[in-house]
């Protein structure tokens, strides 16, 4: 019995590690592949019937109908549908596992202004969650740090690799700030009323951070003899080499940040939530300012807006003429993979399905400066692709057959399959 029960707990924990084991990721592309016959759906508005799309290692060779000329392995995938690879901008995937557990989330540190914490390098390619965006087309993130007022910078990565240095695409892409707010809830444990409550500190929050940016800018226009890390990592914001993300929902806060962060210097900024950005339209129209607004599938903020108001943002601001992609940063970490369907909710609210599938592709790729590679389907950019059997924004019909990502045809097997 002794030698019985010895033996279970030694071969237990094997099986364990071999139970959930990394997946292995897809060997580079070694020959050239030719998908024929289906809809391509290339990401900036056009669609290519019965294409012909030639995958050269890494890259799309060629697109187009019949007389493009088929080479290596031929994929007949007729009556299905090829799209650009979904791209989630500021998520912490990789970065939380299970929400419940502390010892599994690692995206958010110390401190409230940390420019310089990084969150690729606390990047987990093993991760269950990241594997589990890939069968609904989702292979690539922007990684993004959480909390504190300058949470960190972010970078971005495709969604099969060994280690987080493999994955990298894109590395510091940018930095994350939180806007403060002109409002806050009432504490209602020390006596307040309830719901939201005037700001008092407003003005001294946001004077904060523009104090803490310009003794950046200072900082890294002269030499230093010592480093000082929160300030050297903000050098990019001010020679353009990164972008500034910042959240911000109210109209005025809105107004204030970006206002006072170009007047101090910042080259790139990007809005992320921009709940009342209709209210500021000239404004952001004027400064070629994007926004990455919620996800469609929440509730209104204030009791007396439409209950759809959030449903058609993305719509709305797309059709007032802003750069807009959809971001998913206030749900669960597990729902990125619904950001197919978050843009298909979109086409209820008047643009079409082309125009929706450009904001988690093209607009996203085009907001986060990887759309020279990345985003939509033309010949000489990365083969980052999927093929559905039907509609990629309708969850009832998303049903994918392959995946690629820079020409690599990834599983699309996960534990949720094996399951």
């Amino acid at each position: 019995m002794n030698i019985k029960y010895t033996f279970t707990a030694l071969i237990l924990p094997l099986v364990m590690v071999v139970g959930f084991a990394q997946q292995t990721p897809a060997p580079v592309q070694s020959e050239t592949i030719t998908l024929v016959g289906a809809t391509v759906h290339t990401g900036n508005g056009s669609i290519i019937e019965q294409a012909h799309l030639v995958i050269e290692p890494g890259k799309i060779k060629a697109l187009g109908q019949e007389e493009i000329k088929s080479e290596g392995r031929v994929i007949d995938i007729t009556g299905q549908h090829v799209y650009p690879g979904i791209i989630a901008p500021v998520s912490s995937l990789g970065l939380v596992e299970i929400d419940a557990v502390r010892q599994s989330k690692d995206d958010d540190e110390l401190g409230e202004y940390g420019p310089n914490i990084r969150s690729l390098i606390a990047y987990n390619a093993e991760s269950q969650v990241v594997e589990s965006m890939r069968p609904n087309g989702v292979l690539m993130a922007q990684i993004t740090p959480q909390g504190g007022v300058f949470s960190g910078t972010s970078s971005i990565v495709q969604l099969d690799a060994w280690n987080w240095e493999d994955a990298a695409v894109k590395t510091d892409d940018g930095i994350h700030l939180s806007w403060p707010s002109t409002l806050r809830r009432g504490r209602w444990w020390v006596g307040e009323p309830r719901g939201y409550q005037p700001n008092q500190n407003y003005l001294e929050q946001w004077s904060g951070i523009i104090e803490f940016l310009q003794a950046a800018k200072a900082y890294n226009a002269a030499p230093a003899k010592t480093i000082h890390l929160p300030y050297a990592a903000t050098k990019g914001l001010f020679d353009g080499s990164q972008r500034l993300y910042v959240a911000a929902d109210g109209e005025r806060e809105i107004f204030d940040a970006v206002n006072e962060l170009e007047r101090i210097g910042i080259k790139h900024i990007v809005i992320v939530g921009g709940y009342f950005a209709e209210k500021q339209l000239d404004l952001l129209k004027s400064k070629s300012i994007p926004v990455l607004v919620h996800n469609p599938h929440e509730l209104p903020n204030l009791d007396d807006d439409a209950y759809d108001f959030v449903y058609g943002l993305a719509a709305r601001l797309h059709k007032a003429g802003l750069l807009v992609g959809i971001q998913n940063a206030s749900k669960a970490n597990f729902q990125v993979r619904n950001l197919p369907f978050y843009a298909g909710h979109s086409v209820g609210y008047g643009i079409n399905k082309e125009e929706a599938l450009a904001l988690i592709s093209s607009n996203t790729a085009k907001i986060l400066g990887i759309d020279d590679t990345y985003g939509t389907l033309e010949s000489g950019k990365s083969a980052t692709l999927f093929i559905s059997e039907g509609d990629a924004l309708d969850m009832r019909t998303n049903q994918l057959s392959h995946a690629f990502i820079d020409g690599r045809e990834i599983s699309l097997e996960t534990h949720q399959t094996e399951i």
